[in-house]
């Protein structure tokens, strides 16, 4: 077949999958789904319903804010893979010095990230394990840490047998399971609807309770800074989760994500056509997006009002100690026989954040090392699928080992570090990276587009706003924050180790590569 037949072929059968009446654009919903649901578990359950407990309704204009940018940063990344075909991580070989640094040096962030983010993920559900057990006393409180190896042990078994069309079924039946919930659980309670409105629209100032220094100090003691850019990280996701939502859309084959990259010459006849089947394409990720992130914010609004009304009268809030525990009283609050329903739906939407998690990281494993070599990539996809769940598990088990060990011997009460972990990892996937990839974004959209193809100019202003706000967040974040010189001389590091690495590999990855190429 020529090159003219087959792009004939790919426009019909492009054009043959799209959605012809408005309504059934919303059937493309399902990557959308994953990202909802891996930010479910820990924005919405944990840290919504602490930010409500703490702040009340205000904090609600924040969630607003911060999904609204991180929705302009995924719309943007999954636009020019729908437009071109090529991945983000591809075009950032491109970026000037050593080919390839940028993808590398985000290489050795994930492989430190990810078995940090999967460790928490497994300790939060072993926490909530202990507490359903009654175990929860056991070794000084360590027993949690065991309860999570066991927990991510069965769901690496999961991983290895299942792939993207079993993450994206489960996920929507978690998503569309819990919107229902928590909806009719807020209209039982009614809330304050008008200081609900209020709170999500109208910036105000963010100040602890009087309450909160005596029974929380640990709390307490840190900046109102540090706690709200704690949300920032995980409310909406993380970048990484939008890089890997970007590789979902191959397997759905929206606009040139399925085919593959384009010419310049193919490019051009996509710029020149306004009604070009890939063009139209663009409306996808545009709906799946904005239905995740709406449901993101429905989740937030449910929980933020929960955590106002149920858990700040009694000054309980979400810790280390009690993650998922205290929100039971959301729905034991309506009637007690209700307690097993939220213990089951908390517990399967943290396995399928836990679960997600893995996904993404063999997505975005997988990614990276097709941005460098393809052909290593193609031949040995298993091999790296198998390798980063390991890597992702191994790490994970070890740090939750180490907290074990930690918490269960030598004094009683010793403050929980899971948080104190998480904390630096969060301020680089949810915070610092979010900013950077915005850049990116208008950086690729200016370099490899044409004038009629590049972004309307409302989501180049979001994503250079966005840009800044995300890093100047996560700067602050790493600066007050307790570890701030070992994270960031440890980004340094990764930095300057890329560069040489890159250097190094450029030199003999090409020839590899075309050897294994020309052997296909």
């Amino acid at each position: 077949m020529d090159d003219t037949s087959a792009t004939a072929v790919t426009d019909q059968s492009r054009a043959g999958g799209l959605p012809r009446r408005p309504l059934d654009w919303l059937k493309v919903f399902g990557p959308g789904a994953i990202i909802a649901s891996l930010t479910i578990g820990t924005g919405e359950l944990i840290f919504s319903s602490r930010g409500g407990a703490i702040f009340g309704y205000r904090i609600l204009f924040l969630f607003v804010v911060i999904s609204l940018l991180k929705w302009g940063l995924v719309v943007a990344s999954s636009r020019h893979m729908v437009l071109t075909g090529v991945h983000p991580y591809q075009r950032m070989l491109d970026l000037p010095g050593p080919r390839g640094w940028f993808p590398l040096a985000l290489l050795l962030i994930a492989l430190v990230c990810l078995p940090i983010w999967i460790s928490f993920h497994s300790g939060v559900l072993g926490n909530l394990t202990a507490w359903m057990t009654g175990t929860s006393k056991m070794f000084q409180g360590g027993i949690d840490y065991l309860w999570g190896i066991g927990i991510l042990a069965i769901v690496v078994a999961i991983t290895a047998l299942r792939g993207y069309s079993t993450l994206e079924r489960v996920q929507l039946v978690i998503v569309a399971t819990m919107l229902f919930c928590v909806g009719v659980t807020l209209i039982l309670y009614n809330p304050d609807w008008l200081g609900l409105l209020k709170g999500a629209v109208l910036p105000q100032p963010y100040v602890y309770p009087e309450w909160l220094s005596a029974e929380y100090p640990h709390i307490a003691s840190q900046p109102v800074w540090v706690e709200t850019t704690c949300y920032v990280g995980v409310i909406g996701g993380a970048g990484f989760d939008y890089l890997a939502y970007t590789s979902f859309m191959r397997d759905k084959a929206w606009g040139q994500a399925g085919a593959g990259p384009v010419s310049a010459k193919r490019l051009a006849e996509i710029a020149g056509d306004p009604e070009h089947p890939v063009r139209r394409w663009v409306r996808a990720p545009l709906v799946d997006c904005s239905i995740s992130f709406l449901a993101i914010l429905a989740f937030s609004a449910a929980f933020v009002a929960s955590g106002a009304l149920i858990l700040a009268p009694h000054h309980k809030i979400p810790d280390e100690k009690n993650l998922l525990n205290l929100q039971s009283a959301f729905v034991t609050g309506i009637h007690p026989w209700l307690l097993p329903l939220y213990v089951a739906g908390a517990f399967l939407t943290m396995v399928g954040t836990l679960y997600g998690t893995l996904e993404v990281a063999c997505s975005i494993a997988s990614e990276m090392i097709y941005a460098v070599s393809r052909g290593f990539t193609s031949r040995y996809a298993r091999h790296i699928k198998r390798i980063t769940v390991i890597w992702c598990a191994v790490g994970a088990c070890a740090i939750l080992l180490w907290l074990f060990a930690y918490q269960s011997t030598g004094a009683t009460g010793k403050p929980r570090l899971l948080l104190a972990i998480l904390t630096p990892a969060n301020l680089f996937t949810g915070v610092l990276g979010c900013g950077l990839f915005c850049l990116m974004n208008l950086w690729m959209d200016r370099r490899f587009l044409p004038k009629a193809l590049r972004l309307p100019a409302w989501l180049w202003l979001l994503n250079l706003v966005s840009g800044f706000v995300f890093l100047g967040l996560g700067l602050k974040g790493y600066w007050d924050d307790q570890s701030r010189w070992y994270a960031i001389g440890s980004l340094c590091v990764m930095l300057l180790i890329a560069a040489a690495g890159a250097h190094l590999l450029g030199r003999w990855i090409a020839p590899v590569d075309k050897k294994i190429l020309d052997d296909q």
